[in-house]
């Protein structure tokens, strides 16, 4: 069922609504050429003992990828995407309380995840790619992080209309195929297909993105923007992440994407503390 006994559509968000805080994102990378962590957590044991440390250290979601989408990745199949999820995912059932996100673009591999227990589709071409992403998240009830992607086009003009122009368009395949829009999430893409300077100016306008009513995901963890900004290796970019995490909150961010939750959290309720006293639960 779609809707509850109070009449509100399910959803796996927080319960106490937005604005009250600001939520974490833990990111499992299960992946063996992840930028960010070399492939750690490729295996199924680590991967499920970072999950569980993870919901230890504050994480509210967890966002589970099975294939990079780092420039120049190779892309994977569907069918080794599923193998690297699929037991994944098995083994969590049971082991952490929190929702479940999995990092995919591709509609049959969405669809085994959210069948095996994930509550959220994380499409980092918000749709755009392949409309069939809209119809299986609307099947399963899901909730969908939707995020801009230019795909490698040159952004021109004024950076913020174009990301609101690309989530309308987004948000009119998500309409259509019924999706509640209390499911959704928009996530402005810190790195995909932008500038050093774009991510930049994204960060430091997040709040213009508050315009189409939707919550909204920073993901800007370690990323190159970080490393070129500072001129730091990924594994140096905790420092800069952090500063982007309370950039968000002022921005207004609903959720954080990071790979470090602990630190993250400390700035993040801090940040909460200083700009959003008045909301917090």
């Amino acid at each position: 069922m779609d809707i509850d006994q109070s009449g509100s559509v399910k959803t796996p968000w927080p319960v106490e609504g937005w604005g009250h805080r600001t939520y974490l994102m833990g990111i499992l990378n299960v992946t063996p050429d992840s930028f960010s962590d070399g492939g750690r957590y490729a295996g199924v044991e680590a991967a499920l003992n970072r999950a569980v440390a993870m919901e230890a250290d504050g994480a509210d979601f967890l966002d589970v990828g099975a294939e990079s989408t780092r420039p120049g990745a190779e892309e994977v199949s569907a069918e080794e995407e599923w193998a690297r999820l699929e037991p994944v995912l098995e083994g969590l059932r049971g082991k952490i309380g929190i929702p479940i996100s999995v990092d995919t673009y591709k509609p049959e591999v969405a669809a085994k995840a959210l069948e095996a227990g994930a509550k959220i589709a994380n499409d980092i071409f918000g749709f755009q790619l392949d409309a069939r992403m809209a119809e299986v998240v609307a099947l399963a009830g899901a909730g969908v992080v939707l995020m801009h992607n230019s795909r490698g086009a040159e952004l021109e003009g004024d950076l913020i209309a174009e990301v609101l122009r690309y989530f309308e368009e987004s948000l009119i395949v998500a309409a259509e195929a019924g999706i509640y829009p209390e499911r959704i999430i928009l996530d402005p893409g810190i790195g995909f297909g932008k500038t050093v300077e774009q991510n930049l100016e994204l960060m430091r306008r997040f709040g213009e993105l508050r315009e189409l009513g939707f919550p909204l995901l920073l993901g800007a963890s370690r990323k190159s923007v970080i490393g070129k900004t500072l001129d730091l290796p990924v594994e140096e970019r905790l420092e800069g992440t952090l500063a982007t995490t309370v950039a968000g909150v002022v921005g207004g961010a609903d959720i954080v994407r990071v790979h470090d939750l602990g630190p993250n959290l400390k700035a993040a309720r801090m940040a909460d503390a200083i700009y959003r006293h008045e909301r917090i639960s």
